[in-house]
């Protein structure tokens, strides 16, 4: 059975899989089926539709009438399907401010979590314009990912259309949404992941918008499908399962579709991609990085992230990011953060339970959860509420909430600060194992440890949380990893934010070839914390590693693991790995033996933002 995702839909990767694995009748009927429900959902919207008042108190009854609009895109033109929900009583005489949204990747304007936009917002008295995004649902054009200047320019006709200036193909006018001036409506935009970046890349050309609300999207796309927690600037280490299968929805889109629109259509070797994300995809697949291919690479998953353009971001913008995300980690939202605060623009940032690696279709209890309809309910949701009234309805009164606020698993609720947590403790990797918390404890030594041609520890298997499958429990394999254990806790330590750990490592066989000019010579390893139970249980927290392709095995480096928010129990033991591979990621190429030295006056670090207790 399908699961319901609030931000991303997985019926069209399950049916792709299916599509591919599956005998051909079955291809064939679920192609049936997919046709018979577009063309009924054709016929239900023929007119507008009008809903009854929820039964929250001040909320009312709205329509929905379906609109298209013909843009410009990527030097092709094409149609961009809408729904728009109008609340009753909003007139040219009444206006109102506009939420604009789109789908996650995979989805369109009727997948749960979008279409629930629409609908809770106009319930509010908010205009909403739902649309699906280019490449996808009844969209034309091809996947460009959010790039500013594609799906970015498509989205600024929406914009005009609420702004009054231009009308939809059918001749509709939106002469009720309320203004800031001629041509320039008040209006906002909020959605998760593929939803998300759509919001930054718009107002990146278009100053219009008034306020945002990405929920857990990217800010490099580069770190987010090939990270490498040690140095951005050299090729990271390929995040094979996520990305192999978002491309898997992304091709599957033409032949899912009820009808082929010839402008989704790219060429028979890359279907429905603009041209440089299939070529993306096939050199991370092939495991070689020259350094020409990979410069292009990286500098066109950089022209269509966050990371490039948000100097010309300037709306209010309420960041919303998942702990339990591997695909974007929590390290994502906070540099593009930190980015727009250092601009002076009005920023927040609230680091929620669910991401894309668990929980998306079961939210924590009280947790924003828009298929439960509890935006008014949640703390999340709540937050939302106010951000809006404050820049779109002009409520100064609105209080916006906290500078950064964290959800706390083991009380059920938010913790706030005005700012992220900086490192706050650091330990030491001592020669025999132990992880300790004064450099005069460090014991002389040295350990070794060498990857197989095959995988021999797991984190996860990436798409297990969204789809429902079973996923095995991480595991390393003996002689394959390092480790370092702390002393068992006195008290409960809560980390909140991003460990650091500082390395030196001794690889003769990668020394030799590290140079050679292709960057897939480099050794890699992967870091990561466990939570060590006192009956030995081990617990890798939201199953979160970072990958390394090291810069130069030669010198030390430093690795920048994944954000957490995570309380070690009094008894517990925290235990730091280095791990020679990782199912869910490519590994090294070739077999490449490491050591690590440690003596008290030299050895590697690991350093820990503790907001309260001590390890150790």
């Amino acid at each position: 059975m399908t699961r319901v995702t609030p931000w991303a839909r997985l019926g069209t990767y399950q049916s792709v899989i299916l599509s591919v694995e599956a005998p051909v009748s079955a291809s064939r009927a679920l192609l049936r089926f997919r046709k018979a429900r577009a063309l009924a959902a054709g016929t239900a919207v023929a007119l507008p539709l009008t809903f009854a008042a929820p039964a929250t108190a001040g909320e009312g009854p709205y329509t929905v009438t379906p609109l298209s609009f013909t843009v410009q895109a990527g030097g092709r033109t094409c149609t961009v399907d809408a729904d728009l929900y109008r609340p009753a009583g909003v007139d040219a005489a009444h206006p109102a401010p506009a939420v604009l949204a789109t789908n996650g990747f995979g989805g369109g304007k009727k997948d749960g979590s979008t279409d629930a936009i629409g609908k809770a917002f106009a319930a509010r008295g908010y205009v909403g314009l739902v649309y699906s995004g280019l490449g996808f649902g009844a969209s034309g054009c091809l996947i460009s990912l959010d790039d500013p200047r594609i799906d970015g320019q498509a989205a600024t006709r929406l914009v005009d259309f609420l702004a009054g200036t231009h009308a939809a193909d059918d001749g509709t006018r939106a002469d009720f949404v309320l203004k800031d001036g001629v041509n320039d409506p008040r209006v906002g935009m909020i959605g998760g992941s593929y939803g998300g970046a759509i919001q930054l890349a718009t107002a990146s050309v278009d100053p219009r918008l008034d306020a945002l609300v990405p929920l857990i999207t990217w800010n490099d796309l580069a770190y987010s499908l090939a990270p490498n927690g040690a140095d951005r600037a050299t090729p990271g280490v390929f995040k094979w399962q996520w990305a192999n299968g978002f491309y898997l929805i992304g091709e599957g889109q033409p032949l899912l579709a009820p009808s082929l629109d010839p402008t989704r259509i790219n060429s028979l070797s890359c279907l429905h991609f603009v041209t440089d994300a299939c070529d993306t995809v096939r050199l991370l697949n092939s495991g070689r990085y020259p350094e020409a291919g990979t410069k292009k690479m990286l500098d066109f998953a950089r022209s269509v992230s966050p990371v490039s353009y948000l100097d010309r971001v300037k709306a209010p913008t309420l960041i919303v990011q998942g702990q339990s995300d591997s695909l974007f980690n929590l390290n994502e939202a906070r540099d593009t953060y930190e980015r727009l605060q250092a601009r002076g623009v009005d920023t927040k940032m609230i680091w929620q339970s669910w991401g894309h690696s668990g929980g998306v279709s079961d939210p924590a209890a009280g947790e924003l959860n828009l298929g439960e309809g509890n935006l008014g309910t949640s703390y999340v949701g709540q937050r939302v509420l106010a951000w809006f009234d404050r820049y779109l309805r002009d409520d100064r009164s609105a209080d916006t909430g906290a500078e950064f606020a964290y959800y706390r698993a083991w009380r059920s609720g938010y913790g706030t600060a005005d700012r992220v947590p900086a490192l706050s403790q650091k330990l030491y990797l001592s020669g025999d194992g132990k992880l300790v918390d004064n450099r005069a404890k460090v014991a002389r030594g040295s350990r070794s440890y060498s990857n197989w041609l095959v995988p021999t520890s797991h984190s996860e298997s990436s798409l297990a949380g969204m789809t429902g499958l079973p996923d095995p429990q991480p595991y390393d394999t003996h002689g394959t990893y390092l480790g370092w254990t702390s002393a068992p806790l006195t008290a409960p330590a809560d980390v909140v934010g991003s460990p650091k750990a500082t390395l030196r490592v001794v690889s003769p066989k990668t020394e030799h070839v590290q140079d050679s000019g292709d960057a897939a010579d480099k050794l890699v390893l992967f870091a990561k914390v466990y939570d060590i139970a006192p009956d030995g249980r081990k617990t890798l927290v939201n199953r979160l590693v970072a990958p390394v392709r090291v810069p130069d095995a030669t010198r030390p480096f430093t690795v920048e693991l994944p954000g957490i928010v995570h309380r070690y129990e009094t008894g517990h033991r925290l235990e730091f790995v280095i791990a020679a591979s990782d199912t869910a990621y490519a590994g090294n190429r070739g077999v490449k033996p490491v050591t690590v030295v440690s003596a008290p006056e030299d050895t590697g670090t690991l350093e820990l933002p503790v907001v309260r207790g001590r390890v150790g």
